[in-house]
């Protein structure tokens, strides 16, 4: 595609440390994708996709169980970057991922074979790739520790507390199929305890999505 230098400065904070080769060789192996709801952005092939960079929409990141059980690791919005997407740049990276289009999206994807060579060379290149993966492995062990130890009424709880403070609304429009993906639980499950904390007044829910009634019962369960 052609260089476009404010496009490649929007995504990828490292491009004006790049020399002109640099720039050049990573605009060769760059391609901006569209991907539609529900469509599958990596994982499945074993191939090393690059680093994905969200223009619009947003991204769900999470691993696949042979029995297929997912658990969603984080979600990606319009500026994140993606690189567990990248095994070939960051060689520890040794599981899986799958990565899979929430809503309508377009992406700014660079090559992992590309990027590894600049990486290779450049040392802010490499150190944005490990500084970038550090910090989604903290979102990772963040759900572990969630699922691992914590109750499912206050992961619930949380989940819905973050999505309001993400939205900037009371009312969740999320299916129950959604909201046991995002919190690695079943329908059923879900179902259950929206019903207790529907008769605890703390919300209402219906196939519009979750309203939160009370903030406060939320973040007194989670504390």
């Amino acid at each position: 595609m052609p260089l476009d230098e404010k496009l490649y400065a929007a995504c990828f904070p490292f491009w004006p440390d790049l020399s002109g080769e640099e720039k050049e060789l990573l605009g060769r192996h760059a391609r901006q994708q569209n991907y539609q709801a529900g469509e599958n952005v990596h994982g499945g092939s074993g191939r090393c996709t690059g680093a994905i960079a969200v223009q619009k929409g947003s991204l769900r990141v999470y691993l696949l169980s042979g029995e297929g059980r997912e658990v969603t690791l984080y979600r990606l919005y319009p500026g994140d970057i993606c690189m567990l997407s990248a095994s070939c740049v960051l060689s520890s990276i040794t599981f899986s991922v799958f990565i899979d289009a929430e809503k309508d999206s377009q992406c700014l994807i660079l090559s992992g074979e590309a990027f590894a060579r600049v990486a290779e060379r450049n040392l802010k290149v490499k150190n944005f790739a490990l500084e970038t993966a550090v910090q989604r492995f903290s979102d990772v062990m963040w759900v572990m520790q969630q699922i691992l130890f914590m109750s499912f009424d206050k992961r619930l709880a949380i989940f819905l507390e973050e999505e309001r403070l993400r939205t900037g609304s009371n009312v969740i429009k999320l299916t129950q199929e959604q909201i046991a993906r995002y919190t690695g639980s079943a329908r059923e499950v879900v179902s259950r305890m929206l019903k207790y904390f529907a008769a605890e007044q703390m919300v209402e829910h219906s196939r519009q999505g979750v309203k939160i009634l009370s903030p406060e019962k939320l973040q007194a369960l989670i504390s």
